[in-house]
C-alpha cells in the first residue's frame, strides 16, 4: 500500500508563506489553483462519458445510483443525491447518498467508520444494492476503506462500480470498473 506522503492529494502545498500574504494575495493563490481544475477534468472526459453511459444504461433498466463516501466526499454525494428529485423530478430512491456514519455525519464528524470496509458493504446491503444498480464511490485519496468495502460489495452482487478519486493507480481504482481521476493537486 502506498504511503500517504506519496499521494498527490496528501502532498505539501507549494505555498509555505500563506500566513505572510495579504488577503488579496491569498485569494489570487487560491484562484490560480482553482484554475487548474477544468483542464484536469477535461483529461477525464472519455472516462466521464463511459461512466455516464453506464449509469444511464443501468437506470433505464430499473437500477439505482448509489453515491458512497466518507466525510466531505460522502457529503458531496449526499448533496447531489438530494438535488436529483427536485431538479429532475425523480424518486428519492433513484439516486441515494450513502455516507460513512449515517445522517449524523452530514453535520458532525463521525470518526473511525470511514476505516471500516465492512461498514461500507453493510450500508449497501441494507439498501438491497443489486446487479441492476451502480455504485459511485468518492474519495480524494482513493484509499478510504469504507469506499473499498462498498466497491467490493457492489462487485459481489454484480452492480456497476465507478470510483471518483484524485490520485492515479489508487486502491479504489483497483476495485472499480471505471475510474475518474482528475489530478487537481
Amino acid at each position: 500500500m502506498e504511503k500517504l506522503a506519496d499521494l498527490t492529494t496528501e502532498s505539501r502545498s507549494p505555498y509555505t508563506d500563506l500566513d505572510t500574504l495579504s488577503i488579496p494575495e491569498i485569494l489570487r493563490v487560491i484562484n490560480r489553483e482553482d484554475a487548474r481544475v477544468p483542464s484536469a477534468v477535461a483529461q477525464e472526459l472519455p472516462q466521464i462519458a463511459l461512466a455516464v453511459r453506464t449509469i444511464v444504461d443501468r437506470l433505464k433498466k430499473g437500477g439505482r445510483l448509489f453515491y458512497v463516501g466518507a466525510g466531505t466526499s460522502g457529503r458531496l454525494g449526499m448533496l447531489d443525491a438530494a438535488e436529483c428529485p427536485p431538479t429532475f423530478g425523480v424518486s428519492k430512491d433513484l439516486v441515494q447518498g450513502v455516507i460513512a456514519g449515517g445522517p449524523t455525519a452530514l453535520v458532525s464528524s463521525v470518526e473511525a467508520v470511514e476505516d471500516s470496509q465492512e461498514a461500507g458493504a453493510n450500508d449497501l446491503a441494507a439498501r438491497n444494492c443489486g446487479s441492476a444498480d451502480v455504485v459511485v464511490a468518492i474519495a480524494a485519496s482513493g484509499r478510504t476503506p469504507y469506499c473499498i468495502g462498498a466497491l467490493r460489495y457492489a462487485a459481489s452482487v454484480g452492480a456497476a462500480r465507478i470510483a471518483v478519486v484524485c490520485n492515479k493507480d489508487s486502491a479504489m481504482e483497483a476495485e472499480a470498473e471505471i475510474t475518474l481521476a482528475p489530478i487537481v493537486g
